[in-house]
């Protein structure tokens, strides 16, 4: 009887990671605006976010995210230490070599 019991207290509701990400402290970031697409096919979007909680609670810094994101939006960071590089602005011209 002792098996099943324990068998019974892991079942949990949720995903797979969902207990690793808000046990670790994933913290809530609103979208300000977005900046730029990236990525070699343009599938990663840069945008600027303020971060709501945590101990770098009301700093403003820029990140890349993957999949459909607009002004307003929420984000869970796992880590609010690193920021995104900025995306290269294209050249423009392209006068021919002689």
């Amino acid at each position: 009887m002792a098996k099943e019991t324990k068998k019974q207290e892991k079942k949990g509701g949720g995903s797979a990671g969902s207990e690793k990400l808000t046990s670790e402290g994933a913290v809530p970031a609103i979208v300000e605006a977005t900046l730029a697409r990236t990525g070699t096919r343009g599938e990663i979007t840069q945008v600027r976010c303020k971060i709501l909680q945590g101990k770098n609670r009301g700093k403003s810094m820029r990140r890349n995210v993957r999949g459909p994101v607009k002004k307003r939006d929420i984000l869970m960071l796992r880590e609010t230490e690193i920021e995104s590089r900025r995306v290269m602005k294209r050249i423009k011209g392209g006068g021919s070599r002689d």
